[in-house]
């Protein structure tokens, strides 16, 4: 069975998207966290997102900037599969990207019964919820800025029930980012 895990930045109020709706507030640090990023984006990963994720992540890892600011994760971002869930999107021009439309609970627990690599999802903070409720993920990675946005999305915005975690390890980066890994219990 694959296993489910979530990457995401969320601030010190629990914001993983502004009140734009964007995440450019995320602070990228320093070399350890491009170190970790990197080491990160060669996990062999196949990475999930919803429609707006997709977009955002899209506008970006192919490019020329990406590639020059960011070569590894550039690299493991273009190479990795990425699956983006969508009813309204029809095709994908990033390669190695699947479409998949429908019920999104039922598609992942196909998914994660079947043979591969791990399955992670980055922000998509919409299927985060969904998944979380349905008990598919097995463990979150929060990488927690030290910053505070005073509104924007929660990261489990609308979620109608607990999620009890049990934290498996944290770092302390010199920047001030906390990485949190957390599995679900």
């Amino acid at each position: 069975m694959r296993k489910l895990s979530v990457f995401n930045f969320i601030s010190l109020d629990g914001y993983y998207k502004d009140l734009n709706n964007s995440m450019q507030w995320h602070q990228h640090g320093g070399q350890e966290e491009g170190e970790y990023s990197a080491k990160s984006a060669q996990g062999g990963s196949t990475l999930l997102f919803g429609r707006v994720t997709y977009q955002m992540m899209y506008s970006f890892w192919p490019t020329e900037q990406a590639k020059q600011t960011m070569p590894e994760v550039a690299d493991g971002m273009n190479k990795s599969d990425k699956i983006v869930f969508s009813n309204t999107l029809k095709t994908a021009e990033w390669t190695n990207t699947t479409v998949v439309s429908g019920d999104i609970v039922a598609e992942v627990k196909k998914l994660k019964a079947g043979e591969g690599s791990p399955l992670t999802i980055l922000g998509s903070g919409t299927i985060v919820t969904r998944l979380a409720e349905a008990g598919l993920i097995d463990s979150y990675t929060i990488m927690l800025d030290p910053v505070a946005l005073g509104g924007g999305t929660a990261i489990f915005s609308g979620m109608q029930k607990t999620l009890n975690l049990k934290l498996s390890s944290s770092h302390v980066f010199k920047s001030g980012v906390v990485l949190l890994n957390y599995d679900a219990v």
